[in-house]
């Protein structure tokens, strides 16, 4: 039988457990607010949001319907930014994936000095944060330009996201792959197969989980990133989906609210059913990629 010196330990548990709970769920509601507000505001007459009216639920008077989501699309060339920012995002996460699943696994199985330091470096340059090399990667992009190599265009700006993309997609290819155990790739070697074939007929399907949570997490960065498109971009002719709302103007040069806040909310819709889709997917893929060998 349990004796109360048995049961204070299970009573503590729980009530620090209730604690636990009422505290994150505060957390998450702070971070929720936000969203609700943009989704709310959506929903309401322009005169509505400029006043004191904007931090309440829209009313008979002030709810305007889908009106705002539909000037949203129609101007300011939403579904021309919305192409670019489809096209520039699948290009850089299938770069991202194709060429640091490629590299992580020659790294991982070719042992040596070489191999070491290259993921060294990948790992090193998830700690350095962008603001430190913005500049010196802007000026490289004009320079290059003079050699025809333009990378101020939607169809080019995939090589620079697979840069910095690199470093965590390597890491994590790289921790999974340890997890793999040579014999296999040894025994497709001996039946014939060249290291290509290997890769792609034996390796690159085990990669499935990490590649999908891979992908998932560059899909976010690249979809909602506004810095780097704005400094290499030529911003006059293309214009992804963050640049179009921080460019967001109606007539006569006015900050519409309702369709700028109704673009916000058809720009994180994407994101949120990819992530809810696949969250499952990124948590054994990073779990998998931290595995030391």
């Amino acid at each position: 039988m349990k004796t109360d010196k048995d049961k204070k330990p299970l009573q503590t548990k729980k009530i620090l457990g209730r604690i636990g709970t009422i505290v994150f769920a505060i957390i998450c509601a702070l971070y929720m607010y936000p969203v609700v507000m943009v989704i709310l505001n959506s929903l309401k007459v322009e005169s509505a949001i400029q006043t004191s009216r904007a931090f309440e639920f829209p009313t008979a008077e002030s709810f305007s319907g889908l009106e705002n989501y539909g000037k949203a699309i129609n101007s300011q060339g939403f579904l021309k930014s919305f192409g670019y920012s489809l096209f520039i995002t699948a290009s850089s996460v299938f770069l991202i994936l194709l060429c640091c699943s490629m590299f992580a696994w020659y790294i991982t199985r070719r042992k040596g000095i070489f191999s070491k330091i290259m993921y060294l470096l990948c790992a090193f340059s998830m700690v350095v944060p962008f603001q430190m090399v913005m500049f010196t990667l802007s000026q490289t992009a004009d320079r290059l330009n003079i050699f025809g190599l333009r990378f101020n265009t939607p169809w080019t700006i995939c090589f620079i996201y697979l840069g910095f993309g690199a470093g965590l997609a390597v890491f994590l290819f790289s921790g999974f792959i340890r997890s793999i155990p040579i014999e296999i790739e040894e025994a497709a070697l001996i039946d014939g197969c060249n290291p290509l074939q290997v890769f792609f007929k034996v390796v690159f399907p085990i990669l499935r989980p990490t590649m999908i949570s891979v992908g998932i997490l560059e899909t976010m960065w690249v979809w909602n990133d506004y810095l780097l498109p704005t400094l290499v971009l030529d911003i006059k002719k293309y214009r992804t989906i963050p640049m179009l709302i921080q460019y967001f103007r109606g007539s006569y040069g006015k900050v519409e609210m309702g369709p700028m806040m109704a673009s916000i909310v058809l720009t994180i819709l994407p994101v949120i059913l990819i992530y809810l889709l696949g969250q499952k997917h990124i948590i054994k893929g990073v779990m998998s990629g931290s595995v030391k060998g």
